[in-house]
């Protein structure tokens, strides 16, 4: 794969946010100044999206989510999981489930996360980060 980048749930959070109030911020920001990257993000991913109040429509939730690659889990990126869970786990620096499945399909791909929350995944070994 090319240029990519994979988007966290609070970058799109954020950019949807800054989409409704008309103000483009931070989130928008970041994709100006990363325009010839291809906008990925994780199967895990568009399933929070798929729990939030603002998604709860499948129409709503498709329009958005076809706006970009959506990589899924396989049997690496459950290797990588457990691998990342296990040293986490044993240095008291564990994140949760759902992040941890989206950091293990970011290693496995070999690409950097765009996140708000930065310090979070940085704890994971392996792991691009780019916060904005």
């Amino acid at each position: 794969m090319g240029k990519a980048l994979i988007l966290e749930t609070t970058f799109l959070v954020d950019l949807e946010r800054e989409a409704k109030r008309g103000n483009p911020g931070p989130a928008h920001q970041f994709l100006e100044a990363h325009p010839d990257q291809e906008l990925c993000i994780t199967l895990t991913t568009a399933g929070e999206l798929a729990s939030g109040p603002r998604m709860d429509e499948r129409g709503s939730w498709d329009s958005f989510v076809d706006r970009f690659r959506v990589l899924s889990p396989d049997v690496d990126t459950a290797w990588a999981y457990g691998q990342q869970y296990r040293y986490l786990r044993d240095n008291g620096l564990l994140i949760g489930a759902n992040d941890l499945w989206i950091a293990a399909i970011a290693i496995v791909h070999g690409l950097p996360l765009v996140t708000r929350n930065a310090s979070h995944f940085r704890r994971v070994p392996g792991l691009s980060v780019m916060g904005y």
